[in-house]
C-alpha cells in the first residue's frame, strides 16, 4: 500500500509532507502510486479536495481521530484524518496496491505497469499474491485492522508533532524541516503500516 501523509495548519498551509510505502507484509517502504508521473500533484489535490468533508466531520465527532473520511475513486485512494487541539490536521492518503489480473498471460510485474501502476513484482514476491492476502492491512483499507493501525500511526506522529512544535527552535506556523521528526514519522510508518 502507498501512503501520502501531510500536516496542514489551521489555515490550510502545508507544514509537512511525506510519501512512503508499506513495510508490513513484505513491503519495501517505497510508495508506488497508480499515476507515478503526477503522484505528487495528484496526492496534494486529493488531500485538499477532502478538506470540506473534514470540516463537516470534525463537528459531527468529538474525537481527534476521525477514521476514513473520504474516497477518491479514480485512483482508489482513501483519506483518513486526525485533528489536533490547536487546529492542525493530519491527513493520510492510502492507496491499496493494484494487483495484476490473473487472466493476463504476461510476465509478473508487466501487467501492473500496463495498468498504470508501478507496483513491481519484487513487492509482490515474484508475482505471488499471497503477501496481499485478504487478512493483510493492504488488502482492505477500511477494515478494523487497518483503521487501528492508522490510528496508532497517527497517535504516534501526534506525540512527536507536539514535541517538535514545543521546541524553541521551531517557528510557529512554519514548515517542519526537522530530520529527526521526519525520521520518527518514517519509523512510525514502518512500525504500524
Amino acid at each position: 500500500m502507498s501512503y501520502y501523509f501531510t500536516i496542514l495548519s489551521p489555515t490550510d498551509v502545508p507544514l509537512f509532507n511525506l510519501a512512503f510505502g508499506t513495510s508490513k507484509s513484505g513491503g519495501d517502504g517505497i510508495a508506488r502510486f497508480r499515476f507515478p508521473d503526477t503522484a505528487q500533484y495528484m496526492n496534494q489535490f486529493i488531500i485538499h479536495s477532502s478538506l470540506d468533508i473534514l470540516e463537516e466531520a470534525q463537528w459531527m465527532n468529538g474525537n481527534m481521530y476521525l477514521k476514513h473520511i473520504d474516497t477518491y475513486p479514480p485512483s482508489s485512494a482513501y483519506i483518513t484524518a486526525f485533528l489536533t487541539p490547536s487546529g492542525a490536521r493530519f491527513l493520510l492518503l492510502h492507496q491499496p496496491p493494484q494487483l495484476p489480473s490473473s487472466t493476463s498471460g504476461s510476465a509478473p510485474g508487466t501487467s501492473s505497469s500496463l495498468l498504470g501502476s508501478s507496483f513491481s513484482s519484487s513487492a509482490l514476491g515474484g508475482g505471488s499474491s499471497s503477501r496481499a492476502s485478504a487478512s493483510s492491512i493492504a488488502a482492505n483499507p477500511t477494515s478494523p485492522q487497518t483503521e487501528e493501525a492508522v490510528r496508532q500511526f497517527m497517535t504516534e506522529v501526534y506525540e512527536n508533532y507536539v514535541k517538535t512544535v514545543m521546541s524553541p527552535f521551531y517557528r510557529q506556523g512554519g514548515e517542519i524541516k526537522s530530520s529527526v521528526f521526519r525520521g520518527r514519522v518514517v519509523g512510525a510508518g514502518r512500525k504500524w503500516l
